[in-house]
């Protein structure tokens, strides 16, 4: 679920507003699109790349590896299906709002073909220095940098800050993943932490969560066999008890997804808990045993 520059990108809905604007966008920062989807459209080339009626006639002359939908959620179900059937082997879902038995239906046929979904309702993936995926602005320089902490994060934009704090402590980034806010994602808290974790460029990660749900404590479980540095940050501290709060999956039931439950579970595990967002590049410095300073964070000594 890392985007490698090699990977071929297949961009459905290319050719609207905001299928157009990130497209562009991954293309300057050196993402390989390939083509796009649209079926009233097929035929055609639009930002000097080839548009297909579906995602299997473009995998036919076009082949690629990931798709990424900018669809409404009325048609997320069919494009998804597309993309998959098609031989995809990621689908990054940025799509809301997709009604519930469409997306079961999406992970009932990825889980059959092995696709790997990422979302739904994600900003995307990130790789500093190879492209991105999405709507995260993975093309600006003051947000992200190459470098060796991966960030997992529910929030696009809670990660996208977490990402500009750290470039402005002079932390680089080896990759943001952005595995989405809905309650029924493909691809889990802990599913991303392990693949950081088998990353060979990853020396340290960020793990952003929020109320609700059991993923963070999951990713817990997980963290506490690794040998990587883990810091986490929780949003949703302040919220009111048994309130959903901004993401569809960020609603707490009793004391089940709770901010304390979540704090407990990751410092039984060891990993570092920030009170605040600012906090995270200094944690980092400290899990490598170097001094916190005042003109910038490296985690070179």
């Amino acid at each position: 679920m890392i985007y490698r520059q090699h990977a071929r990108v297949l961009v459905q809905g290319m050719t609207g507003k905001q299928g157009s604007f990130w497209t562009e966008k991954m293309l300057a920062c050196g993402t390989q699109v390939v083509a796009g989807v649209n079926p009233k459209r097929a035929g055609e080339r639009h930002l000097g790349l080839p548009v297909y009626a579906t995602a299997r006639a473009a995998m036919a002359e076009t082949p690629f590896d990931w798709a990424v939908m900018f669809i409404p959620p009325a048609a997320a179900r069919e494009a998804a299906l597309d993309a998959i059937e098609a031989g995809a082997k990621t689908v990054v879902i940025l799509t809301e709002h997709i009604p519930a038995r469409d997306v079961i239906a999406i992970h009932h046929a990825a889980a059959r073909r092995g696709t790997r979904i990422v979302g739904p309702n994600t900003a995307g993936i990130v790789t500093p220095g190879e492209g991105f995926v999405g709507i995260m602005p993975g093309h600006n320089g003051n947000i992200f940098q190459p470098g060796e902490v991966g960030v997992i994060s529910r929030s696009g934009s809670l990660g996208t800050l977490i990402c500009l704090n750290l470039t402005r402590a002079g932390i680089g980034q080896s990759a943001f993943l952005g595995i989405g806010g809905d309650p029924m994602i493909g691809t889990t808290t802990r599913d991303a932490l392990e693949a950081l974790d088998r990353d060979a460029g990853t020396r340290a990660i960020v793990m952003v969560g929020e109320i609700g749900g059991s993923m963070e404590e999951e990713a817990a479980a997980y963290a506490a066999g690794m040998s990587k540095p883990v810091v986490s940050f929780i949003a949703g501290r302040a919220s009111p008890p048994g309130k959903k709060m901004g993401h569809a999956g960020a609603i707490v039931s009793g004391a089940f997804g709770s901010y304390a439950g979540k704090r407990r579970a990751l410092e039984a595990a060891g990993v570092a808990v920030a009170d605040t967002p600012g906090e995270i590049p200094h944690l980092l410095r400290a899990a490598f045993g170097l001094p916190r300073t005042a003109e910038g964070v490296t985690l070179h000594a």
